[in-house]
């Protein structure tokens, strides 16, 4: 099954423009971010690269003219695990973030979270339509 929706379609392209800035801003300001979050620069731009493929995937995805219901499944799944890993790295003692560094991380969570909620429920408003 696919649908052909606005709401989700709006979600996945909002998810895609917030995930390419931040990962954008990830690689490009690693060695600057560093001292201020008290996160490896290694560590953050490996999760802006992360975002790269993520980024293009979604973009497709959201940019189709019928979105493919496995895809946002994915999508949605994908920010789950995101969000997830990223309170993960927070309790894990693994880095020792400043406490803007603890912001960023648990800021970035929740928005990827609201993001996995928006699309979950653009998923289930959207029409059903069989391909």
């Amino acid at each position: 099954m696919t649908i052909r929706p606005n709401f989700l379609r709006y979600a996945l392209l909002a998810d895609a423009i917030a995930s390419g800035t931040t990962g954008a801003l990830m690689i490009a300001g690693a060695g600057l971010l560093e001292g201020p979050l008290g996160l490896p620069a290694a560590l953050t731009r490996e999760a802006g690269l992360l975002l790269v493929p993520y980024v293009a995937f979604v973009a497709f995805v959201g940019t189709r003219e019928v979105i493919s219901r496995p895809a946002v499944q994915t999508t949605i799944a994908l920010n789950i695990v995101w969000t997830v890993c990223s309170i993960g790295l927070l309790l894990s003692g693994y880095v020792a973030p400043t406490a803007l560094g603890t912001a960023f991380v648990v800021a970035q969570a929740a928005v990827v979270a609201v993001f996995a909620e928006l699309q979950f429920v653009g998923l289930r408003r959207a029409s059903v339509v069989t391909a």
